[in-house]
């Protein structure tokens, strides 16, 4: 190695950064308490204040928040929660998802209108809400309460 390449390797200004990765686009989901107008409008100013926000979608009647960018959800969920509102993920997914809509731990009173609880998040749900639909047809078939289960034996 000459004294050119020492010398040049101290001057040089290249950039040798790490770089840095970058966030997906993704949509996040929140369930937020909102009562009123006032509530609305200061979830919506915190979350759109963020980084790499896109757009933020405020549904009051189903206490529910859309944020869609370059965000990671811990984060978005901590500046919500930063408002004073109690919040937390979106707990729901559409009823038609689920293969047992209606089995304990999965149906709840307080989700809007054609959502249920995900019974894959919540580890109290029973083995029926998680079971697949054909482990309950082969469960169901020997069970006491079907009435052509002696036919099958």
């Amino acid at each position: 190695m000459g004294a050119l390449d020492h010398i040049s390797e101290l001057f040089d200004f290249s950039s040798h950064k790490k770089h840095k990765k970058r966030k997906q686009l993704q949509t996040v989901e929140i369930k937020v308490k909102m009562d009123c107008e006032g509530c609305e409008r200061k979830v919506r100013k915190a979350v759109e204040g963020m980084k790499g926000v896109t757009e933020v979608d405020v549904d009051p009647k189903q206490h529910k928040v859309t944020v869609i960018g370059y965000v990671e959800p811990k984060k978005v969920l901590k500046r919500v929660l930063r408002t004073g509102k109690k919040a937390e993920m979106w707990p729901y997914v559409p009823y038609d998802v689920v293969d047992h809509p209606y089995a304990p731990g999965v149906y709840d009173k307080k989700a809007p209108t054609g959502y249920v609880r995900n019974p894959m998040d919540d580890p109290r749900s029973t083995a029926l809400a998680r079971a697949s639909s054909t482990e309950v047809k082969y469960s169901t078939a020997f069970s006491d309460e079907n009435p052509n289960s002696c036919t099958v034996m």
